[in-house]
């Protein structure tokens, strides 16, 4: 029996699994939900080439969570027996008993439950050998130590290969499942310049299919090319400039968005977008689309964790928060609907203004090319932003020199609004699709 037949059989066995536990809850329960995530797969890692771990993952459990009028309690287990089942469900239950009641607790809406579940090409697996897997993390890690000689030493690489099957079920009948498949390269090495000093830097690719990895060599070369352009940072003097956030870290702009607009936060009135649905928060020529059901999208899903439908919808268009995003909890307690977001946003799509990266740098002409981001330092209440940064110096739209101990410094509002471009050089690897983004100003704090 290959894999495909092995996962087809795993997941009419969970399903049965949710079904029962569903079954005895309801007996009891006024409404329950049910879920199981099962992973299977393997870790290997290399360290100089040679093999450093490996590491055989097969894990999974059913959690419940059992609704007696407005008290909520939750268990899971991993044993799948019809006895562990029933002693998972009556702990739930039991649970249930002690807890508060809460008037917001419970399934999501009926009518918003997914119907047909799409199949979104997101199930390829592999199961490669160890000395398969452990050939692939040494071709990268040896391509990077042969790229340059001030590669030193190696951090180590990887490659993962894993494949899950999740599925959900619920009081309102709603009982469906889906699997996908994850794979991954990754290498980090290890650099000396001229004062001795070190400077680390990595890469990765990642997709739903092995064949839609880069080579293991591109993956090393990469890995090492981003090292040796580290070397022999200098300090800036604390000035205002022109910042432009390389598309690999500028993800990390909207996940500061995806946090604002989050319900749980805006009913704690802990945002900084609190009230500002329908407003303009960006410039006029930014849109921000959803699309969750992109076939093989590392972020495609036909429905949520509390088993809703995914649909495609605009996040900002024109410039214009559209929609926040919401699970059932958090609009009962804002009198909204539910988004389908439980569990995390799907496949955002940033729309570019056209220029390449080089040309981003012209349009910059002079100030900050930031490549790698440090701290937690924002603060989602106010939007208060500032972050260690490394990156490199430009000057005349060319790249002069990489910078490090610095610190960036802005408010989130003025940082969304400010944007000047966004380049064509999207970072298809994340849940947040975007290319590097050019901002007018920001504060730098140097010597």
């Amino acid at each position: 029996m290959d894999v495909k037949e092995q996962v087809a059989q795993q997941r009419v066995e969970l399903e049965a699994a949710v079904a029962r536990a569903l079954e005895l809850a309801g007996q009891q329960a006024d409404a329950a939900e049910v879920a199981i995530n099962k992973t299977t797969g393997i870790s290997v890692s290399t360290r100089l080439c040679e093999v450093e771990n490996v590491e055989f993952n097969s894990d999974g459990a059913l959690g419940i969570t059992v609704y007696r009028g407005q008290r909520k309690g939750s268990a899971s287990t991993s044993d799948l027996s019809e006895k562990a089942i029933a002693q998972t469900v009556a702990a739930a239950l039991d649970i249930a008993r002690y807890t508060s009641e809460d008037p917001y607790a419970g399934p999501g809406p009926v009518e918003l439950m997914a119907k047909n579940i799409p199949d979104l090409d997101l199930f390829h697996p592999d199961e490669p050998e160890p000395d398969h897997a452990a050939e692939i993390a040494a071709r990268a890690e040896q391509a990077a130590l042969d790229f340059d000689p001030r590669i030193k030493q190696s951090d180590g690489a990887s490659y993962d290969s894993h494949y899950g099957i999740r599925v959900y079920g619920n009081s309102h009948g709603m009982l469906a499942s889906y699997a996908s498949s994850r794979h991954s390269t990754s290498c980090c090495v290890i650099a000396q310049g001229k004062n001795g000093d070190m400077e680390r830097d990595y890469s990765y690719t990642t997709s739903r299919r092995v064949s839609d990895l880069w080579t293991p060599e591109k993956v090393g070369e990469l890995a090492a090319k981003r090292t040796v352009e580290r070397v022999d940072p200098r300090k800036l003097s604390t000035r205002e400039a022109p910042v432009m956030f390389a598309a690999d870290v500028a993800t990390g702009l909207f996940g500061h968005l995806v946090m604002a607009i989050s319900g749980s936060n805006l009913y704690r009135k802990s945002s900084f977008l609190l009230d500002k649905l329908d407003e303009q928060i960006f410039p006029e020529w930014l849109s921000i689309s959803e699309r969750p059901h992109i076939l093989r999208g590392m972020a495609s899903t036909p429905f949520d964790s509390e088993g809703l439908a995914t649909y495609d919808r605009e996040i900002i268009e024109q410039g214009i928060l559209k929609t926040y995003l919401m699970t059932s909890y958090a609009a009962r307690k804002l009198g909204r609907q539910p988004t389908g977001h439980a569990g995390g946003i799907h496949n955002w799509l940033v729309n570019s203004t056209g220029e390449s990266f080089d040309a981003l740098l012209k349009k910059m002409d002079r100030g900050l090319l930031v490549t790698e981001l440090m701290g937690q330092g924002v603060n989602v209440v106010t939007g208060d932003y500032s972050r260690g940064a490394a990156g490199f110096w430009v000057e005349n739209g060319q790249i002069q020199y990489p910078v490090s101990e610095i610190t960036i410094a802005g408010n989130l509002k003025d940082m969304m609004m400010n944007m000047v471009a966004i380049g064509t050089d999207t970072e298809t690897r994340s849940q947040i699709q975007t290319g590097s983004i050019l901002l007018d100003t920001m504060k730098i704090a140097g010597e």
